[in-house]
């Protein structure tokens, strides 16, 4: 669908308008101010041929002008009409206006005749038309038999009106008894002359009521002829007739028309079938958009005709069976019509001038000339007038020269009148235009400035423009014999005041005029085309941009009339909504803006589309045992084709009230033939869907019951499978309600043994869908099959399918298991297939289970997890990916089926090569000096066999960050540290740390570290030794810092392994240390710390892991200050006991600590040695419990594990290990971090301030 845009602009100053203006101009220039004498002038009267209603007064109009008041009289077929002496007639003051009293008793037809008025002063006498009054007549029918019509079917007949004949002609048309007008086409239409033509007659056509009735408007009467009787009478076989002409009769005729009438030709016909007419017009066309087809193409009608019409014009009427033809000759006449009409001629004494009557028609009209009414040729002579055919010439008029002519152009078909006078005046200019007139135009359109004016000679006019302008001239503007400036094209800079100066003999006068220029009015967003769905909302653009002097409304229409009257419709300041649109607001919709002096408008049209209706009057033909023909009417598409009909049906016998679908057409097909079933009583409805959707569904159709029938078809889907190793499962999908074909569906289940030449074995069930064979030898191929059958009879042969009895284990398992080892991750396994009659049912596949015995490497048992691999099929082989390298594993195999899997094989033992280690699991480097740094590592999580050494590969970095040359050493595996030695002072190095096996190297480690200078700060800032000691839901992070002062720390820390971003908190001040709280129990964490403002300095990841989640928490006081207090308070309350417990035992006294401490041992306060810098004396060398929460922290500030020995954090999968049923614990190491062997000499520096407080909790 294309869019329908629509924009069209007009202007009142348009050039239409200016045109019409400026000869109203013209005409009024001419006129002489009623102020001054002048002759008389017919202004308004009656026309020629006045039919009156006979009912109501007559008025004959007839008014003037003049100067003095004119006086008036009558003349009525000829002579003097005196309304003196009839009481009845009466005429209007000031008036010639005749007023003949007919409601008080006179009659119309006594006043019938022709009337002429006469208009008559001291300068002249004007004259009217001759008037001619005729009274409306409306006749009865005059009284007639009527025969009934007998007609032959297929012949043809004519119904004859003959109407009365009335004042004017009576408008006919044909009804019957109900006042119902008789339908008419191709067959049956009426002429012309009223009659009521038949082409052919058919049986229909019988009736008693064929009624002509005649309208006289005038009289506003009907007229009623009697009811015309036509009876068809039946003719087998109907006889088909060529064309013959009803009317007109013969080969030709002639018609005369006049010039600018309607010229109407007719040619009906009879034949059978119903001929056609067509139209031609010999040696010529017919005239296009005058041309127009009426009574299905039997009237041919062209308006406005011209001489150019005439010529002749031929009918043609066709059927099958031939044609006949009728030429009309016609000849255009023509009533005479004004040339040049003559004019009112004002003279000044002395002048010169002429009067001119030039009239045309066929034939020719004569010409005679009247003066005050009088024939000239009679008329009083004046000296200063010629008469020269259809001209009057006068010369040296004086005052007496003033008069009325008449001029009359007549000939056979009419007459032409008119009055022209010549009054003679000496006046001096005047200028009718008002003073300072406003003139407002829009630019680019023309100005028409107006100086009326008048005087005797003729002024001279000249335009100035401004106060002291110069004349106007030139080709931009026009100057008009009425007075008119016309500026063509009018601009913003001709905007200003223009003067009109008048001058004759006797005087000169001049007027002033303004004229604005303003800019035009434009719509600068116009409505475009939409279409919305029903109920749907819809906008409609109109922004406009206009002169600021203007002030513009808008209307909005609707198909070219006002909106309706809804709330619905809403109009704003520059659109137009439409709320809940409905099917009536499909059309066009146009916003005009108006102002004083522009006009413009736009358009577009609004398609509402919806689903479509629902079709209508289903109907079923063609009834057969398996087909129907169902046909229907569509509802309307709602603007949107539709695209395709649905056809669902309802079964009533089996399943009523389900609709069911059946087929589908495309959406130009209105029937359908549809298949059918048997024993189903049937119902269709139809939907129709287009675009938008379905429509809903049509009203069902009649119902129609097919007669029963055997099945035509067989269950589907019949298997057979056992679900015990005994039995066989025979179970099929039934048949649906109207597949059955009839009444008492029931089945026939037949089985033997495949393979055996034993005879079916069947049995009949009701309807159902299963039927189970029981005592049936384990996994044997069975034929089944299942037949319908129902009252009637049985469906055809059924296929036969293979099933099989019911499975049971397999009893053998795979042998010759070989394991091929490919690599130290990749094992491919064999097996033999086992025998199938062991499988005992359907092969499925084989299953390798495969688990880790042990590592080599570690010589460590763990917990064993069976892994299991599907092979599908018969298959022999299969991979075994993802294992570990330098393990020893075991495998066997095993058949299934599909009831389960079959004994296992041997387990068969096999062992992975040895393969690269992992990482190191850390690398530190502590202990900077000026020439030495210490490396310390932990072995590889994944050694993955056995390490051969560790190569270390350093280089140094300079100032701009490039890397200096690399060198390599190779440490023997069983070392855990190295001193490097004679390095640069002040020098960052990167280094390069892996371990090898016999395989080759594993992955790196890298860590940087710089040397230090003698009493002076590190040339780099550098963030080392980050160490974490982690409780069950914070951790307390410290750090060493090398670099300028006043550096801002952030920490930032994740859970290890996860893809998340790292989560930050800023450390207040210039501390070493922080406490990461809200942690979560028994996960892993990773951390490290940077310096704001320092880009890119962060330290190396650390890696520390919560502790189990406890069965009660204590909350963190170690940081509350009245806890502090109290903790200072508790210390030296001890110090004193301590001092106390020295004295007396330097007196000799005993205090028996140790007795006390045993009998209250307190499992959260452990006996410290002196050398810990820890108050106490006692040692329980087998209580090593851990701290509760928190450790000490050696010199480096790493927490080392083995602080914490018996920490269950340190085994299996963190605090997740595994233990056997008997408690006792088999989890492995975590492979996080390697115990260490204990470090030598503690540092004597103090730990940090949480540990401290957590190790007195």
């Amino acid at each position: 669908m294309q869019p329908k845009n629509m924009m069209k602009k007009k202007s009142t100053s348009a050039s239409k308008a200016s045109l019409l203006l400026f000869l109203c101009q013209m005409i009024s220039a001419l006129d002489v101010p009623l102020d001054l004498s002048q002759p008389p002038t017919i202004t308004q009267q009656s026309p020629k041929d006045y039919i009156v209603d006979p009912r109501e007064n007559i008025v004959i109009q007839c008014e003037a002008k003049g100067k003095p008041p004119p006086s008036f009289s009558w003349t009525r077929n000829g002579t003097h009409f005196d309304i003196d002496k009839d009481a009845q007639v009466t005429m209007k003051p000031n008036s010639g206006t005749l007023v003949i009293n007919i409601m008080n008793g006179g009659k119309a037809e006594a006043y019938e005749g022709v009337y002429q008025c006469t208009a008559r002063n001291e300068r002249g006498a004007a004259i009217s038309n001759n008037i001619v009054i005729r009274s409306s007549r409306s006749p009865l029918w005059t009284k007639e038999k009527l025969e009934p019509n007998q007609v032959r079917e297929g012949d043809s007949l004519v119904l004859h009106c003959r109407p009365p004949v009335g004042l004017p002609p009576p408008i006919i048309f044909w009804m019957d008894n109900a006042f119902q007008r008789l339908p008419q086409s191709e067959r049956v239409s009426q002429g012309l002359n009223g009659d009521l033509y038949f082409s052919n007659v058919q049986p229909e056509d019988t009736r008693e009521d064929y009624i002509c009735y005649a309208r006289f408007n005038h009289t506003q009467t009907i007229q009623q002829k009697q009811p015309i009787s036509v009876k068809v009478l039946s003719a087998k076989p109907v006889t088909e007739r060529q064309p013959i002409l009803l009317t007109p009769t013969g080969s030709t005729s002639n018609k005369v028309e006049l010039r600018g009438n309607v010229l109407l030709l007719e040619c009906i016909a009879a034949g059978l079938p119903t001929p056609v007419i067509r139209w031609i017009k010999e040696g010529g066309e017919l005239p296009a958009n005058r041309t127009f087809f009426e009574n299905f193409k039997k009237t041919l009608k062209i308006i406005d005709v011209s001489e150019a019409d005439s010529g002749n014009y031929k009918c043609i009427a066709r059927n099958i069976l031939g044609s006949t033809h009728h030429v009309i000759s016609v000849t255009v006449k023509a009533a005479p019509y004004w040339i040049t009409a003559p004019r009112n001629l004002v003279l000044s004494p002395g002048e010169d001038g002429t009067l001119i009557c030039r009239a045309n028609g066929n034939p020719k009209p004569s010409i005679s000339w009247l003066t005050n009414g009088v024939p000239i040729a009679i008329a009083p002579e004046d000296p200063s007038r010629k008469v020269d055919g259809d001209t009057i010439i006068f010369s040296d008029v004086q005052e007496r020269s003033s008069a009325v002519y008449q001029c009359n152009a007549s000939n056979e078909y009419g007459y032409l009148l008119a009055n022209a006078f010549v009054n003679v005046l000496a006046e001096p200019p005047r200028i009718l235009t008002p003073a300072n007139k406003l003139y407002q135009v829009i630019a680019n359109n023309p100005a028409l400035l107006d100086c009326a004016y008048f005087g005797s000679p003729k002024p001279e006019i000249e335009w100035f423009k401004g106060v002291k302008g110069s004349i106007l001239r030139g080709n931009e503007y026009v100057f008009h014999d009425n007075g008119t400036l016309e500026i063509p094209l009018a601009q913003k800079d001709s905007t200003g005041t223009y003067t009109c100066v008048a001058r004759n003999e006797l005087g000169k006068i001049q007027n002033e005029v303004q004229l604005e220029v303003k800019d035009p009015t434009m719509i600068i967003k116009q409505p475009e085309y939409k279409v919305i769905q029903r109920a749907g909302q819809v906008s409609f653009e109109c922004t406009i941009k206009h002169d600021p002097t203007l002030i513009p409304t808008v209307i909005w229409l609707k198909d070219n009339g006002e909106l309706p009257d809804d709330e619905r419709f809403l109009v704003g300041k520059d659109n137009l909504t439409i709320m809940n649109v409905t099917d009536k607001d499909d059309g066009t919709y146009t916003c005009i803006i108006n102002t004083t002096l522009d006009s413009v408008s736009a358009s577009a049209v609004l398609t509402v589309v919806a689903r479509p209706n629902p079709p209508f009057d289903l109907e079923l033909t063609g009834q057969l045992e398996r087909s129907i023909e169902l046909s229907w009417i569509p509802g309307d598409e709602n603007n949107s084709p539709i695209t395709n009909f649905l056809i669902e049906y309802e079964d009533g016998l089996h399943e009523p009230g389900v609709w069911h679908y059946q087929t589908e057409v495309p959406g130009t097909q209105t029937t359908v033939q549809l298949k059918l079933s048997p024993y189903v009583n049937y119902s269709f409805r139809v939907i129709a869907v287009n675009e938008i959707g379905r429509s809903q569904p049509s009203e069902p159709s009649e119902q129609y019951l097919t007669k029963a029938a055997n099945p035509d078809e067989n269950p589907s889907n019949v298997q057979g499978i056992g679900s015990e190793p005994d039995n066989l499962v025979i179970t099929w999908e039934s048949l649906k309600g109207f597949q059955s074909n009839g009444p008492g569906l029931q089945y026939k289940v037949s089985w033997r043994q495949k393979d055996f030449d034993d005879e079916w074995t069947s049995v009949i069930v009701a309807n159902v869908s299963k039927y189970i064979v029981s005592g049936t030898p384990t996994f044997v191929p069975y034929e089944i099959k299942v037949q319908a059958l129902n009252d009637l009879g049985y469906a055809p042969e059924p296929s036969e399918v293979i099933g099989h009895s019911g499975e049971d284990l397999p009893m053998v398992a795979p042998g010759n298991v070989q394991v091929h080892v490919l690599n130290s991750t990749l094992a491919k396994v064999h097996w033999d297939p086992v025998p199938l009659k062991t499988v005992r049912g359907h092969l499925q596949g084989y299953k390798v289970y495969y688990w880790k015995v042990q590592s080599l490497s570690r010589r460590s048992r763990r917990h064993v997890e069976k892994k299991i691999l599907t092979f599908r099929g018969n298959k022999t082989f299969g991979m075994l990916p993802g294992l570990e390298p330098y393990s020893s594993y075991k495998l066997n195999v095993r058949v299934v089926n599909g009831k389960g899997e079959g004994p296992a094989s041997p387990d068969k033992v096999f062992k992975t090569p040895e393969g690269v280690p992992s990482s190191p699991s850390f690398l530190k480097i502590t202990n900077p000096t000026l020439d030495s740094l210490t490396l310390e590592w932990g072995s590889p999580t994944h050694p993955n066999g056995v390490l051969t050494s560790y190569i270390l590969k350093f280089q140094p970095i300079n100032n701009t960050h490039e890397l200096g040359p690399l060198v390599e050493i190779r440490i023997p595996a069983n070392e855990s540290s190295l001193i490097l030695k004679n390095l640069n002072y002040s020098t960052r190095y990167k280094f390069y740390f892996n371990a090898q096996t016999s395989v080759g190297s594993g992955s790196q480690i890298t860590e940087e570290a710089v040397t230090i200078m003698d009493e002076v700060q590190p040339l780099y800032p550098r963030i080392r030794n980050v160490t974490t000691a982690a409780a069950e839901t914070y951790a307390n992070i410290s750090w060493e810092y090398e670099g300028p002062d006043h550096a801002n720390f952030y920490v930032e820390y994740g859970v290890a392994g996860s893809k998340e971003d790292w989560k930050k908190e800023i450390v207040n001040g210039s501390r070493s240390f922080f406490v990461l709280k809200g942690l979560t129990p028994g996960t892993a964490y990773k951390v490290r710390v940077g310096a704001e403002g320092l880009s890119g300095f962060k330290s190396s990841e650390d890696v520390f892991e919560t502790g189990p989640a406890m069965a009660s928490r204590q909350v963190d006081i170690a940081t509350q200050g009245w806890f502090i207090g109290l903790m200072c308070a508790v210390a030296l309350l001890i110090l004193i006991l301590l001092i106390v417990c020295f004295i007396r035992r330097n007196k000799g006294g005993k205090y028996p600590v140790k007795e006390k401490e045993d009998a209250h041992a307190d499992p959260e306060i452990q006996p410290m040695k002196e050398d810990d810098g820890t108050f106490g004396e006692y040692s329980d060398a087998e209580d090593h419990k851990p701290l509760k929460k928190g450790s000490r922290t050696p010199s480096d500030r790493t927490v080392k594990k083995e602080d914490s020995d018996d920490s269950l954090v340190d085994y299996g999968e963190g605090v997740n290990g595994q233990f056997n049923e008997d408690g006792s614990f088999i989890g492995q190491y975590s492979g996080k971090k390697e115990k260490e062997p204990a470090e030598g000499n503690e540092s004597s520096e103090a730990p940090s301030p949480v540990n401290a407080m957590n190790s007195f909790v």
